[in-house]
């Protein structure tokens, strides 16, 4: 054995003696992986044990194997790191600014059952035979999700989406070049005024960043309910209430699905209702919730403004025989106000490519929609439609005929 596998059987056997735990006493494991490694380093100097070439690397090296995600931890350090994925034990791969690439860490197959078993630890949720799919959120913010065999072909695979805070306001995302200043003002106006927003766009283009992006112009005395499947959004307000999803039990009962929580958040008193992201029936509970007069926003999976829209008026088809598009198509109309598109660009780059107002009207069963901001030329400009609900801008002392006129420019 070489010595940093010594220290880490001695540290290990130290912790299990000692009842420490590795995960909520952070500071105490440190002190006790410095003293064992100064004590194996005092030892070694006897000729006796492998001498250690650097114990700054040791120290790291067992913090990351007994309090961390060995192999995986320097990935969860870099903050250049959006995520982690693990096709099989030889294959691990991480995106850098959105760009995919294969890392030179190979681990063996026990040791991704013991990294996934580490990281469902905290969270409370399980994977087996009975449930093979699995959506965790980390101590850090970050979005785990796995699915083992014999749902996968022979290989547990394991994605690991870190939370990467670069953008908390609407000026963020204006430094980061994803929206331009004109845009962000009018997207921060139809916020504050209470217009229904749905951010569409595709996986990793940033739709929950925009949506806390959005959330903090929402006015700090409303109270806010957010529905997720897992716990991503960070709303900055001080009233704000998260729900997440639950898992069946392992007698198959328990389970808290996506559209429980939005008719249960409409009992809470919100001013407003955020939903993480729609994919299924709870579009429908959305669907009826915004159009009763609470303001709300949500994102959705959708190569374009007009797609998501089509896209709102099809899932709400899930809930059941009863739903018909002729009570969807008019509903969507009347509840969305505006589409905010997001993509993920070639280069890596995440960047608004339109902003679609929804007038609520409908043409032959289409919903009829107006091109406030578009892309033309590579860049995000004005283009002549205006949002709906006018009235509740000037409610907010907002003119924004005065506010769209200064946009034409890149």
């Amino acid at each position: 054995m070489d010595a940093v596998a010594i220290v880490e059987d001695e540290v290990r056997e130290l912790i299990r003696r000692r009842g420490v735990d590795p995960h909520r006493d952070a500071a105490g494991i440190r002190r006790l992986v410095e003293a064992a490694v100064a004590d194996y380093d005092d030892r070694s100097l006897a000729g006796t044990l492998p001498p250690l070439a650097d114990r700054a690397r040791v120290v790291k090296s067992v913090l990351d194997a007994v309090a961390g995600l060995g192999p995986l931890q320097e990935y969860f350090d870099d903050p250049a790191v959006e995520e982690i994925w693990i096709n099989e034990p030889g294959k691990v791969f991480v995106a850098r600014d959105g760009q995919p690439e294969l890392t030179t860490t190979i681990l063996t197959a026990d040791q991704v059952r013991d990294l996934v078993e580490r990281m469902l630890k905290t969270s409370g949720r399980r994977v087996d035979l009975s449930s093979p799919f699995v959506d965790a959120m980390l101590t850090d913010g970050s979005r785990l999700h796995v699915v083992i065999p014999d749902i996968t072909r022979e290989h547990w695979a394991v994605n690991i989406r870190k939370f990467v805070v670069r953008a908390d306001r609407l000026e963020d995302l204006v430094a980061l070049g994803t929206i331009t200043p004109a845009a962000a003002a009018f997207l921060e106006a139809s916020v504050a005024a209470g217009l229904n927003v749905l951010v569409s766009g595709g996986t990793q283009a940033g739709k929950t960043t925009m949506l806390n992006c959005l959330a903090a112009a929402i006015p700090p005395r409303e109270r806010v309910i957010t529905c997720e499947e897992v716990f991503e959004l960070k709303i900055p307000l001080r009233d704000c209430v998260g729900l997440q999803c639950r898992q069946p039990s392992l007698e198959g009962t328990g389970e808290v699905p996506l559209r429980r929580l939005v008719k249960e958040a409409l009992r809470m008193r919100p001013s407003r209702i955020i939903v993480g992201e729609v994919r299924q029936a709870e579009s429908l509970d959305l669907l009826i919730a915004l159009n009763s007069g609470l303001p709300g926003m949500a994102s959705i999976h959708a190569n374009s403004a007009r797609e998501a829209i089509t896209k709102m008026c099809t899932l709400p088809l899930l809930a059941g025989e009863n739903v018909g598009s002729r009570f969807v198509v008019p509903t969507v109309a009347a509840s969305v106000d505006l589409v905010v598109h997001i993509a993920l660009e070639g280069n890596g780059r995440r960047r608004v490519r339109e902003i679609v107002a929804v007038p609520g009207r409908v043409e032959q069963d289409v919903v009829e929609t107006a091109d406030v901001f578009t892309t033309r030329g590579g860049h995000l400009v004005r283009a002549d439609g205006y949002p709906p609900h006018l009235d509740r801008f000037e409610r907010i002392g907002v003119d924004v005929a005065a506010l769209l006129s200064g946009a034409g420019g890149s």
